[in-house]
């Protein structure tokens, strides 16, 4: 039985087809800082601050944060609060070890006028987890030319020049910086 301090609140238990997030499933790597948000689909949620996985929390913005301790498949139960009334849906947070990793093709040579298609890659890292690629200044990608988030790059491009573009490279959370040359003649 509740005592006079304690707050009412509703809670429902989520069904698949009524999912208040937009995605509840994280990868993560041991040791390496977690910088992650839950996304509701609705506006004005809050979460009830909770683990979920040794080292890792959400406050109560929806901010994944701490460093994660161990491997393996973690499943919690979050509070997503629309003033009194909360839901309650599952995340899982999959912590993977920490494999080394680097990466590979970044150099792609290319001529003015002619359609550009190559692929940055990377050796190494956890089995099954798909890098991200993410351009971290567009002033410095040629004319017509376009670097994916899964590491394709393509497009056209307008004039001859060498082209030196920053890209951050994450693979379950471990991040390094590298830098694409486009060489094109």
């Amino acid at each position: 039985m509740p005592s006079l301090t304690t707050p009412m609140v509703q809670v429902s238990r989520e069904s698949p087809a009524d999912e208040s997030l937009v995605e509840s499933t994280f990868y993560v790597t041991v040791g390496i800082e977690v910088s992650q948000w839950l996304l509701p689909v609705a506006k004005g949620v809050t979460f009830r601050p909770a683990y979920l996985a040794v080292g890792v929390k959400v406050d109560q913005g929806g901010r994944l944060y701490g460093k994660p301790q161990r491997s393996g498949t973690f499943v919690a139960t979050v509070q997503i609060c629309t003033g009194p009334a909360c839901r309650a849906q599952d995340v899982t947070l999959v912590v993977l070890a920490n494999v080394p990793w680097e990466p590979r093709e970044l150099t792609f040579p290319g001529k003015a006028g002619t359609a550009l298609n190559g692929e940055i890659g990377i050796n190494g890292g956890p089995a099954g987890v798909v890098p991200t690629f993410t351009v971290t200044d567009h002033d410095k990608v040629p004319e017509g030319v376009s670097i994916g988030p899964d590491g394709h790059v393509g497009g056209v491009p307008a004039a001859p020049g060498i082209s030196e573009v920053p890209v951050r490279v994450c693979v379950a959370g471990n991040c390094a910086g590298v830098v694409v040359r486009l060489i094109i003649v």
